[in-house]
């Protein structure tokens, strides 16, 4: 198997995807194809004593900035380290893609290029988020902001899948996030998705409120992109807040304390580091799709990689086109 990487994109490139791609190939034994500068990809490799067996670099000397509009990935960007990688899973020098660039490109590029499944509306950005006793994916966060009934209901679905095929939970438990747990409530948006996802041959358990997310209530969160990128970002930030509080809480108890505790605080650390998630996988994209952190180090990276092969090794995309085309018949037949 050959998973594509964006070498140019996030903040640690190129060095950190150069990493993360070696110890792929080491530890998942896939090859990588690199994008990106090979001059400076040779030159780091050489530098840090990295192997670049199983790696390929597809040359680009051309990067997609966080500050350029996305859809210069079509125009004046064509030939970046990102566009050029999104052409080579489309012509299929690989099967998957990986990269910590520029989110909105990379939507734009990939709804663009190898283009979303037939029967999609629009492609999810869903982040998978720690919870009490395991994990859920939030679908959508960010990447479409305004949103229709019809779209809600394709996302439990391509989440529920995604649940249940990467991250090995059987009949994941789907949740619409809404102001109130009573099926009245929300707003004309909320009202309709909420019929369609209770007519879906899914796990759908109903209305969840924001604060019944980290509880792990449901495994698959629907919503709107808007609703979604703010429940992410209060994620995130509360995450960072508790960590750093613990952190305080435990400061001073000396040697013997630090015993008893530092094992617990590194467990509880551990469940919130994304860097051990791997990254936000795009659903909807004809292809696997991942948008890693921009943050992303070496090890992130790895762990984007291996979320790709998962991706692939579960047949994600081949699943969510065999679900839309038996609902269709489906849908055909009680018309007949």
């Amino acid at each position: 198997m050959r998973i594509i990487l964006d070498a140019m994109g996030g903040d640690n490139a190129p060095l950190a995807p150069l990493q993360g791609a070696a110890q792929a190939v080491r530890e998942l034994g896939i090859e990588v194809l690199l994008c990106g500068d090979e001059q400076k990809l040779c030159a780091l490799a050489a530098e840090h004593s990295i192997s670049l067996d199983g790696i390929e670099i597809l040359h680009s000397n051309d990067v997609i900035s966080m500050h350029d509009q996305p859809t210069e990935i079509t125009k004046s960007k064509k030939n970046c380290s990102m566009a050029l990688g999104l052409e080579a899973l489309k012509d299929g020098k690989g099967e998957a893609f990986v990269s910590a660039g520029n989110s909105g490109a990379l939507l734009v590029g990939a709804t663009m290029i190898p283009r979303r499944i037939k029967g999609i509306k629009r492609a999810a950005m869903a982040p998978v988020l720690p919870t009490a006793d395991g994990h859920a994916i939030l679908m959508d966060a960010g990447a479409n902001v305004e949103c229709r009934a019809e779209m809600l209901a394709q996302f439990g679905l391509m989440g529920s899948i995604y649940m249940e095929k990467v991250m090995g939970v059987a009949s994941p438990k789907v949740g619409l996030i809404n102001n109130g747990t009573e099926e009245c409530k929300g707003r004309e948006l909320e009202q309709e998705a909420y019929a369609l996802l209770q007519a879906e041959n899914l796990n759908f358990v109903g209305n969840i409120e924001a604060r019944d997310v980290p509880s792990g209530k449901c495994q698959v969160l629907v919503t709107d992109g808007f609703t979604g990128n703010v429940v992410l970002k209060l994620y995130e930030g509360m995450a960072k807040f508790l960590t750093g509080k613990i952190k305080e809480m435990f400061t001073g108890l000396g040697k013997i304390g630090g015993l008893f505790v530092l094992p617990k605080l590194n467990a509880f650390k551990d469940t919130m580091d994304y860097k051990k998630v791997g990254g936000a996988v795009l659903l909807g994209i004809a292809k696997p799709v991942i948008k890693a952190h921009g943050s992303s180090d070496g090890m992130a990276f790895f762990h984007a990689l291996r979320q790709a092969k998962t991706c692939v090794d579960g047949k994600i995309v081949e699943t969510i086109s065999e679900a839309l085309a038996a609902r269709k018949a489906a849908d055909k037949e009680e018309e007949s």
